[in-house]
């Protein structure tokens, strides 16, 4: 995976193309961030649907490293309430480790990500928040 086809994949995921997001996943990836696990594109469909019908999320690449087997990237993830977002809601949905956002709040995050790589798809995601 290259700078370029990363930027691809950051451009389809702030415009919520959910089914070009998953065509840079190998099949049968493993994405597991914050008690949430997703292993194929009608769970990330549902998963993003859901919370992108309550924030705008936007990721802005600041370094990009890539090898055969990994891609590492840090950039900062800006999320945007567009509808209150309520523990209740986040809570009912099996995303307890999530925080709540109202309508008009901006949270932005420092995130590393790392990708693992199989024949230049994504094989699984690991991320950190600082």
């Amino acid at each position: 995976m290259t700078r370029n086809d990363y930027e691809r994949y950051a451009a389809a995921f702030n415009a919520r193309d959910y089914d070009a997001v998953f065509d840079f996943y190998a099949e049968n990836p493993r994405m597991a961030f914050f008690g949430i696990e997703i292993t194929t594109r009608e769970q990330l469909r549902a998963f993003y649907t859901f919370l992108h019908r309550f924030v705008r999320e936007t990721i802005t690449i600041e370094k990009f490293a890539s090898s055969e087997e990994l891609a590492a990237v840090e950039g900062v993830i800006r999320i945007e309430g567009i509808e209150d977002l309520t523990r209740e809601t986040l809570d009912a949905n099996g995303m307890q480790a999530f925080f709540p956002i109202a309508k008009g709040e901006v949270q932005e995050m420092r995130q590393y990500i790392h990708y693992h790589l199989k024949d230049g798809k994504i094989e699984s995601v690991g991320c950190a928040l600082v």
